[in-house]
């Protein structure tokens, strides 16, 4: 076997690529791992099948530690495969674009990108539009949350990337997508017009509620009272958008996050896509459950973790599919510190807060000290204090411990699932958390395309002022790229799991970045064994290093 390249160069990179990721990540930046492997795999075999004249359709699952650079890894394949086999499209006239059927999909995109997130669809369309400065594809992001414009129904125009394009003025036949970025839901609302389910939903609830009037019979076979349908629940419920989206053009499918986009809650959807795209593209999928699948596409799987669920569906699915692994998957990046705080004032949620307040203001004393030691008698104003990410099990624990900080003088974003600032259309609810696009970084996913540079004005420095504190759940937790503002994450319950745990605690410490995991529990008495066992297990993902104790 070769050895892996070391270096971004053309070939196998087009010229525009090598620019832009000296642009996005500096000069003579080496590719991590999993980036490597991807240029060996994914290009290499990519142009001698081409040479050969034939198309073969090629699976592959890029796995690697969070921070590692996964989306380069997929992305630049995926865009230079776009380009390389790009048709020349001349301009349309008038005429032909009336010629268009009236029932025709607006958008006919040759990719799609699945991410379970709206906030993780933005960030990497910004991304990938980050990439386009040279090469000119069209990105757009399926974000349910945008709003609809009279020419481009469902979209607004700040999320159409890689070329200009003003809704207003240019049809979608004029500027064709190439790449469609969106959660599983959305980008299903798209493909079979928004309402898709209700008749399965429907049809569902209809046969339990048979089920329980039956036994209600067998009960009191007296009653003969009928039942309201619950089809007449949905009766009146209508598609109310049309179909926005065709398949038959789709050479590619990314699926982000594969282990969240294959789990019990998004498995359904997410093999609908990818059964729907096979069926446009003229190939349909057998309804068998344990059959190998084989898509007329190119398929790849990214994740941070492999867990037992994912690796039997592909073991099932897709036997033939290529694994490509950095060697330190299922671990905590070097840089990562983990530190150990017991509660103190009892195990109530008042009683905690109180702890996890005084956490963070002692990384605010720390944050002062460090600025006056660096200061060393000069006058450089306010210093500036770290950003801190806090985890919660529960949506009504962010929302009790957001007003708890609020109410101590401390600034919180509390963000949940049915947070009204996540249907704003963009990632603004997140600025000064993730990651800013466009400004050069050893780094390896970028921000929002909407996100503003960090305000250093006086009130922005002042946590009592600005948001310094972001409390959320699992939601913020999968693929984000947070700002490395965001040193220290706080992981204030329990980790359902060490695979949850590996991708709360990534937020930091990303890309060779220093970063420190503080998590909390009780450390002696009744209970303590909990804490103990929790200490063990992370201990294994850090390499055998047990942490310090507060």
């Amino acid at each position: 076997m070769s050895s892996l390249p070391t270096k971004f160069s053309s070939p196998p990179l087009l010229p525009g690529f090598v620019s832009a990721l000296e642009e996005s990540l500096g000069r003579n930046v080496k590719p991590t791992p999993i980036q490597a492997l991807s240029l060996k795999w994914l290009f290499e075999n990519n142009l001698k099948e081409q040479a050969d004249g034939q198309q073969k359709w090629k699976e592959f699952l890029l796995a690697s530690e969070t921070g590692s650079g996964k989306s380069i890894a997929y992305l630049l394949p995926l865009l230079q495969g776009l380009k390389v086999s790009e048709k020349p499209i001349s301009t349309p006239n008038s005429e032909s674009i009336s010629t268009k059927p009236v029932s025709a999909p607006e958008h006919a995109p040759r990719a799609l990108i699945l991410a379970p997130t709206h906030e993780l669809a933005r960030q990497l369309s910004g991304f990938a539009k980050s990439l386009l400065h040279d090469v000119k594809l069209r990105i757009m992001c399926a974000s349910r949350a945008n709003a609809r414009n009279r020419d481009q129904p469902g979209f607004s125009s700040e999320v159409t990337a890689g070329v200009s394009i003003s809704p207003s003025t240019a049809s979608p036949a004029s500027f064709p997508v190439d790449v469609m970025v969106g959660t599983p839901v959305r980008l299903m609302e798209m493909i079979r017009g928004r309402g898709w389910d209700w008749e399965r939903a429907s049809e569902k609830e209809s046969r339990l509620q048979d089920e329980e009037r039956k036994r209600e019979r067998e009960t009191d076979p007296w009653d003969t009272t009928e039942p309201k349908s619950v089809k007449s629940l949905f009766s009146n419920r209508k598609r109310v958008a049309s179909k926005e989206l065709g398949l038959e053009n789709i050479e590619w499918v990314i699926v982000d996050e594969a282990d969240v986009l294959f789990d019990p809650d998004f498995q359904e959807t997410t093999r609908q896509i990818l059964a729907d795209i096979s069926a446009a593209r003229g190939v349909p999928m057998p309804e068998a459950a344990s059959t190998p699948t084989s898509y007329p596409f190119n398929l790849v799987l990214t994740s941070a973790t492999i867990p037992t669920s994912l690796s039997t569906y592909i073991s099932t699915h897709h036997p033939d599919l290529i694994r490509l692994a950095s060697p330190r998957l299922h671990r905590l990046p070097k840089t990562l510190k983990t530190e150990y705080v017991a509660w103190t004032h009892g195990t109530a949620s008042n009683a905690r807060w109180r702890d996890v307040e005084r956490q963070v203001r002692e990384i605010w004393q720390d944050d002062v000290k460090e600025a006056s030691f660096q200061a060393q008698g000069s006058n450089k104003g306010q210093p500036k204090l770290s950003k801190v990410l806090i985890f919660v099990n529960k949506s009504v624990k962010v929302d009790e411990l957001g007003e708890y900080l609020d109410g101590k003088g401390i600034k919180t974003v509390a963000l949940t699932g049915k947070s009204e600032d996540r249907k704003k259309g963009s990632n603004h609810h997140l600025d000064g958390f993730l990651r800013e696009r466009g400004r050069r970084r050893s780094h390896l996913r970028d921000s929002d395309s909407n996100a503003t540079a960090l305000n250093t004005s006086p009130t922005s420095l002042d946590p009592s002022q600005a948001p310094h504190v972001l409390i959320t759940t699992s939601l913020l937790s999968r693929g984000l790229d947070f700002s490395p503002e965001i040193k220290n994450v706080f992981i204030v319950d329990e980790p359902r799991n060490m695979i949850d745990f590996i991708h709360r605690a990534g937020r930091t410490g990303r890309a060779g970045e220093k970063g420190r995991v503080v998590i909390f529990g009780k450390m002696k008495g009744r209970g303590s064994l909990r804490s103990e066992e929790v200490k063990k297990r992370v201990g294994v993902l850090s390499g055998g290093a047990s942490g310090k104790r507060k």
